[in-house]
């Protein structure tokens, strides 16, 4: 990086060891992306807030080239773990990890790709046992247990009806772990 990174005590006395803390964790930064224009780290201490007291509320300001940036400014919600300062900073770093990988991958021309889900048929339901099977794409069966359908659930299913689903492999071979009812039904 071109610069030291700024940090900034808000609410509380500046502290040496978390200075070091902070510092130590802004290695992870350079590790993943060692082009970094400026970097800012503001410790809001758990002060008398209405909403937040007694909680460590940190944000990371992060400058990339190309005039990128990366914030993170979400102020924790009311999670007794942020009472921790290793833990409120361990969280926002990691959010920011994972802020600055998306932007390095996007100036890189990397784009996420999320795989496509399957879709199938409901071909057998057992309402009273609570379960049924799907015939995917490749005309393979696969179980699904009640537990795994979302949204109206598994009363609302009909035979026919396409299904979106995220496989696993079961105790018997393979199973459905999340159904998802498109709202159509198969063509006859």
């Amino acid at each position: 990086m071109k610069t030291d990174p700024q940090i900034d005590f808000q609410g509380m006395e500046p502290s040496e060891a978390f200075r070091e803390q902070i510092l130590t964790q802004f290695k992870r930064f350079e590790d993943h992306y060692g082009r970094l224009t400026a970097c800012r780290v503001v410790v809001k201490g758990p002060g008398g807030r209405h909403h937040t007291g007694g909680l460590y509320d940190i944000h990371i300001y992060l400058s990339l080239p190309d005039q990128r940036e990366v914030a993170v400014e979400r102020t924790p919600h009311l999670d007794e773990r942020f009472q921790r300062f290793e833990f409120a900073l361990n969280d926002a770093f990691n959010r920011a990890v994972r802020q600055l990988q998306d932007q390095v991958g996007e100036m890189r021309g990397k784009v996420k790709l999320h795989e496509e889900q399957p879709t199938g048929v409901v071909k057998k339901l057992l309402p009273e046992d609570g379960y049924g099977f799907l015939e995917s794409a490749d005309g393979r069966e696969i179980y699904f247990h009640r537990n795994s359908v979302q949204e109206r659930g598994f009363e609302s299913l009909e035979l026919g009806a396409r299904v979106r689903f995220a496989e696993e492999q079961g105790e018997k071979g393979p199973q459905a772990s999340r159904v998802t009812p498109l709202g159509d039904h198969a063509p006859e």
